[in-house]
């Protein structure tokens, strides 16, 4: 297991054997260099030991709190006070931390174990427990490495693929013997093999009597502020901190801030590919103008689409579930070139769930007032894949039950918190669909080449912020309003005021040549026929006319297939 987690922790390897129990750890190395910090760390005082993945920024002022409570450190890194934080408070420890992490720590003498996930679920932890044992790991693949694992599809899962634009949340994943703890949870294990889960934080979407006095210039000071806070939470490390820069408001308002906090000599990182038909391959425009303006060491990344598919075999190698969003191969690419240079950068990711800033929120705006069928309607509208008629005749029919996927939007948007159509929304995209699909993506591609990213956007303080902010300000001017009229006291209104683009990878949209036949070259393979998830006659009709069968999201329906299919024989054969 700890084999297959090599990339993400390419620095060291620790194992260690317990009462018939073994932890095992793979070492990014960012905070406390020295062996003092490494793991499976012991702390024989207080009897505990733990693994750790992620970083917890406001980890020294913790610490001087525990030491005015008794407490000696030997280490000068986060892990020793996770230790010690849950020594004193027990598993609401959690509540203290800011920052992104999944921990396992365990009783030297009882046994019990209990793992714990950050708020918005940027570091992963997968697991499985049965009567006889209890594993865990930082990726699926690495699951399935340990063997005795049970590989079969999971069908809720599989419809939450094919319908919630390939969102699947926990506790499921593809396979029904591997389940992922939720963001924002605890769970301990006790020796008995009994368990128990506790969520233990979910951001509101209401505002309150105060808030809906404030003024649009207070919240943008408000905005600003909590994430220059943010970023520079973030600079904590003790190796050097970069930016991925992809040109777009949300990569280039962090640099603004970083810049404007004193940081000289930055490095940035953009990527580009060729174009594709009408489909632009890169941004590199706007990167240029933020990349001049404060003066960054600015590394432009030029990736032919042909050395691309060859590397797509690794990238699909390295994804811990399938993921299907074209920019999978742009993070991955990306991630090796920046590598080269830093340990760490910070990412834009999560600002347009935070802020309002996708295409399909404003619809929600309209189904205000009509009752929660009518908001699950409209979201089903305007962000599934397909629907479940559809679905039904996409894959085999062992598979065809429920319409999960409307399900489970439909009890998410029933719980309180959240009154407007359009908060309920912003509130699952921000807690749901940014978890499993874009934050997953960045973790899973930069860790692939021992590179740790950080989302100053998902800083728990600011989403919070965020949620109280009414809609009408987080939609306007195309989307993300607020957000875009704070950044404007920070970069220039070029890369404010334009186009909204994405991180674009045209290849994988506009199947064609190579790509197309590689892709049909899956899709028909004696491996495919076998396993027989997909109807024969769907995958037909879908090679016959890639460029007709795109998502309302502007996916392509036969990547999404040909995707899950590479993936499952990458991974199980």
């Amino acid at each position: 297991m700890t084999d297959r987690l090599t990339p993400r922790g390419p620095d060291a390897e620790g194992i260690h054997r317990h009462n018939g129990s073994i932890f095992g750890h793979r070492r990014l190395s960012i905070i406390d260099l020295s062996d003092r910090s490494a793991q499976p760390m012991i702390d024989k005082r207080l009897g505990l030991g733990i693994v750790y993945n992620g970083e917890v920024y406001n980890y020294r002022e913790l610490k001087r709190e525990l030491e005015t409570l008794g407490h000696h450190f030997f280490s000068d890194g986060d892990t020793e006070v996770l230790i010690k934080a849950y020594f004193e408070w027990g598993d609401d420890f959690v509540s203290r931390l800011n920052g992104m992490f999944a921990f396992a720590i365990w009783d030297l003498k009882s046994g019990r174990v209990v793992l714990g996930r950050d708020r918005l679920g940027i570091k992963p932890l997968y697991y499985a427990l049965d009567d006889q044992r209890l594993r865990f790991a930082s990726s699926l693949p690495a699951m399935v490495a340990a063997g005795d694992v049970d590989t079969e599809i999971d069908p809720v899962a599989l419809h939450h693929y094919m319908t919630f634009h390939a969102v699947v949340p926990a506790p499921h994943t593809i396979f029904k013997g591997v389940r992922k703890l939720p963001p924002a949870t605890v769970m301990t294990i006790e020796p008995d093999g009994s368990s128990k889960q506790r969520r233990y934080w979910e951001p509101v979407f209401n505002a309150s009597d105060e808030d809906r006095g404030r003024s649009a210039e207070e919240w943008e000071d408000l905005v600003i502020d909590a994430l220059r806070a943010s970023v520079k939470r973030r600079l904590i490390a003790d190796v050097p901190v970069g930016v991925l820069l992809s040109g777009g408001l949300d990569s280039s308002l962090v640099v603004g801030l970083l810049a404007e906090g004193g940081q000289s000599g930055l490095n940035t990182f953009s990527i580009g590919f060729e174009t594709v038909g009408n489909e632009e391959g890169n941004e590199f425009k706007y990167s240029d103008v933020i990349a001049k303006h404060f003066a960054t060491q600015h590394h432009k990344i030029k990736v032919d689409s042909s050395r691309a598919l060859d590397l797509l075999p690794r990238c699909i190698d390295a994804m811990s579930e399938p993921m299907v969003s074209h920019d999978v191969i742009g993070f991955y690419l990306l991630s090796e070139k920046v590598s080269q240079h830093v340990k760490v950068v910070q990412s834009g990711q999560g600002a347009d769930e935070v802020f309002g800033g996708y295409h399909w929120y404003p619809p929600m705006l309209k189904a205000d007032g009509a009752g929660v069928d009518a908001a699950v309607a409209a979201y089903a509208k305007v962000f599934f894949d397909r629907d479940h008629a559809e679905y039904a005749s996409t894959v085999d029919e062992s598979f065809v039950s429920e319409d999960f996927s409307r399900a489970f939007v439909a009890d998410h948007f029933g719980h309180a918190g959240a009154d407007r159509a359009i908060d309920k929304a912003l509130r699952l995209d921000t807690t749901i669909m940014l978890v499993d699909d874009p934050v997953k993506r960045v973790d899973n591609m930069t860790m692939a080449w021992g590179l740790e990213a950080r989302v100053p956007f998902l800083d728990h303080e600011l989403v919070e912020l965020a949620g109280r902010i009414p809609a009408e300000l987080k939609l306007a001017e195309d989307g993300k309003g607020v957000l875009k009229n704070a950044a404007r006291k920070v970069i220039p209104h070029e890369v404010i005021d334009r186009p909204k683009g994405y991180f674009p990878v045209p290849a994988l949209k506009i199947l064609r040549g190579d790509y197309l036949d590689t892709v049909r070259d899956v899709l028909t393979s004696q491996a495919a026929k076998d396993r027989g998830l997909f109807n024969a006659g769907y995958v037909d009709t879908l090679l016959a006319d890639p460029e007709k069968h795109i998502t309302p999201l502007r996916g392509s329906k036969l990547w999404q297939l040909a995707l899950l299919e590479w993936w499952l024989q990458t991974h199980v054969g």
